[in-house]
């Protein structure tokens, strides 16, 4: 549709609420650019790239582009050598945001903190300061802004540096948006308060003022609030949440659909300006503009609907630009040729720790021999001295010929190291995936190793996505593409069972095609998880882990997250003691489990205890066959 003429940015303020965009360094980072690299200086030599970002933005409604120039002072560029660069490199973020803008949305340029820490700052630290944002000020204001921002800042005294670097630069000829960083008690890092700060960058001459970072949603709400007593506009920009441990897992908790709510309260209470900070997407901002619109926003447009925009994770994989067809799903290996038609076994078979696979080798081919269809192996087992999986599972299919499942986690590589761990597979015939974000490091035997998760499940699924379409994180074409089936993790008896819900159906659209599960034990769990997921149409294993003893119950309930043994079941296991008759037992539970829920699922995942495969065969005896419920077909 064709947008009205820009008005002065106030006036339209007074009037009408506006959409702010979405990060800017996230979107960079899962387009190939790595977080080493100084964004500022990509206006120049990948303005492309700058400018795709942009123009996702204004497709999904944001209706303020902020420039990429959060750190374009002399300061913070002095680390990367391009000191001398600031008035070239403001020049060009303004020049792409304004052509990626259209006349559709206004043009904020972003000053960012100075990369000094001002807690007890000398006067000749804050006088160094206040030069070098003046000096990107300028500049700004030279290149034609429609506003300055200044943001992110979390001390108030080089907050109220910038603001004063930011008013006099603009001599009055733009306005500027002054936002506070805020910590989870709404208060800057020295304990001034949000409307204490607010009213400090009033009286110093904010036209607008405002909160972003500061963790997510919520708290920006409430800082807005207090904010909002001034009778200023309010400018509320916040996260997609922190990274919190859910059962023990690093997880982003802010949906898209989350903070369409929040953005409703916001403009509901009185914002005049929402929109999102670090980890936040073009669909976040789509959400935002379809608030901004039930506020009344005409300017608010709604999203194009030729851009593919979807919910990201940890670390997000863009939206496909072009790309081959993928292969269809059945095609692409033997596994999923049988999904829907027979139910499917899966044992996992991990690396032994040290220098000799034999033992790992034969128990491949005694599984293989009882009718197994696939080997899984995990990736860095229990975070102990284990060989490479991906050398595993190749050893495995060349030597036993059977598929393997490759696990692929999140914990140890970055995005580069995971992009050649997948091309690696795929060049070595390893066609199916089972993504994972991973348990930190210090569960295991290695607690000073460094946990990596650049990308979470979701941000690895996507990564695999594009792979199959041909495309590589940057964008390139491959020239062709892998055939990976993409297997996703999920907890039926997740002890945050609706976060689960949420994250699965987040996988799903970032290319889950099938859902592995963590060992249940309670079929009712199942039957709720089943009953839950349906409308996603993904075919699941069930995961069985044949208890060996009462006391590994036990650890299992009390120690692993995500893993709930129902009493009774322990109860049983304490009855039958240790040794050949607690395995014994656990044998008989899980058969018992796996007769309960035969004819829902299509086929089963299963984690010998201690290394004892052939319970494995124990558990599926008499199991295996043709599928007969439609429902296991998802």
């Amino acid at each position: 549709m064709t947008a009205r003429p820009l008005r002065p940015f106030l006036e339209h303020l007074a009037s009408e609420p506006l959409v702010v965009d979405g990060a800017m360094g996230t979107q960079l980072y899962e387009r190939g650019i790595l977080y080493s690299t100084c964004f500022e200086e990509l206006n120049v030599s990948r303005a492309e790239v700058v400018t795709r970002v942009h123009e996702d933005y204004v497709r999904a409604g944001a209706t303020v582009l902020e420039t990429n120039t959060f750190g374009a002072n002399a300061l913070r560029l002095e680390k990367h050598g391009l000191q001398s660069r600031v008035r070239e490199l403001n020049l060009a973020g303004v020049a792409l945001a304004r052509a990626a803008a259209g006349g559709r949305a206004y043009v904020a340029g972003a000053i960012g903190p100075s990369g000094y820490f001002l807690g007890e700052a000398s006067a000749s630290d804050l006088a160094k300061v206040r030069v070098a944002l003046r000096e990107q000020a300028d500049a700004l204001v030279e290149a034609g802004i429609d506003v300055l921002v200044v943001e992110t800042f979390r001390q108030p005294n080089e907050l109220l540096v910038a603001l004063d670097a930011a008013v006099k630069a603009s001599a009055g000829k733009v306005p500027v948006v002054a936002c506070a960083s805020l910590d989870e008690h709404g208060r800057m890092a020295d304990g001034t308060s949000a409307l204490e700060i607010a009213s400090q960058l009033r009286d110093e001459g904010a036209a607008v003022v405002g909160v972003n970072c500061s963790d997510g949603p919520m708290n920006v709400l409430s800082a807005a609030e207090q904010m909002l007593r001034l009778g200023l506009p309010v400018w509320a920009v916040p996260n997609a949440g922190l990274p919190r441990r859910v059962d023990e897992r690093l997880v982003y908790v802010s949906t898209p659909e989350y903070f369409g709510l929040y953005a409703r309260r916001m403009f509901k209470l009185g914002v005049r300006a929402v929109g999102g900070c670090c980890g936040t997407t073009p669909e976040h901002i789509k959400r935002i503009a379809a608030s901004a619109r039930m506020a009344g926003a005409a300017d608010a447009r709604e999203p194009d609907s030729s851009v593919v925009v979807r919910d990201e994770g940890t670390s997000q994989v863009a939206a496909l630009p072009r790309g081959l067809l993928p292969v269809s799903f059945e095609k692409k290996s033997d596994l999923a040729s049988k999904i829907g038609k027979r139910f499917v076994v899966s044992v996992e078979v991990n690396p032994p720790i040290g220098l000799d696979p034999s033992k790992a080798v034969n128990a491949a081919r005694m599984l293989k021999e009882g009718g197994v269809d696939v080997i899984n192996i995990a990736d860095g087992a229990r975070a102990q001295a284990r060989m490479s999986n991906l050398v595993m599972a190749g050893r495995i299919q060349r030597e036993v010929g059977i598929e393997t499942i490759l696990h692929v986690c999140g914990r140890d590589r970055n995005l580069l190291g995971t992009l050649a761990h997948l091309l690696g597979a795929h060049d070595m015939g390893i066609r199916n995936l089972v993504v994972i974000t991973g348990d930190p490091p210090k569960m295991g035997e290695f607690p000073d190793a460094t946990p990596v998760y650049d990308l979470d499940s979701i941000g690895i699924l996507k990564l695999a996505a594009r792979l199959n379409n041909g495309i590589d994180p940057g964008g390139r074409a491959l020239g062709d593409v892998t055939r990976f089936v993409l297997a996703t993790g999920a907890e039926p008896s997740a002890l945050n069972y609706p976060r689960e819900i949420e994250r699965l159906k987040l996988k799903k659209e970032a290319g889950a095609e099938l859902v592995m599960t963590q060992p249940v034990y309670d079929p009712a769990a199942l039957d709720r998880f089943l009953a839950d997921i349906a409308p996603l149409q993904l075919p699941v294993l069930v995961g069985l882990l044949p208890l060996a003893s009462y006391r590994n119950a036990e650890f299992l309930h009390n120690e692993v997250p995500g893993m709930q043994v129902p009493e009774h079941v322990r109860e049983r296991m304490r009855k039958a003691g240790s040794g050949a008759a607690g395995r014994k037992e656990g044998v008989a539970i899980a058969r018992e489990m796996l007769a309960a829920v035969r004819d829902k699922v299509a086929g089963a995942y299963i984690m010998p205890p201690l290394e004892k495969y052939e319970l494995a065969l124990e558990v599926i005896d008499g199991f295996q066959g043709p599928i007969t419920a439609t429902r296991a077909l998802g």
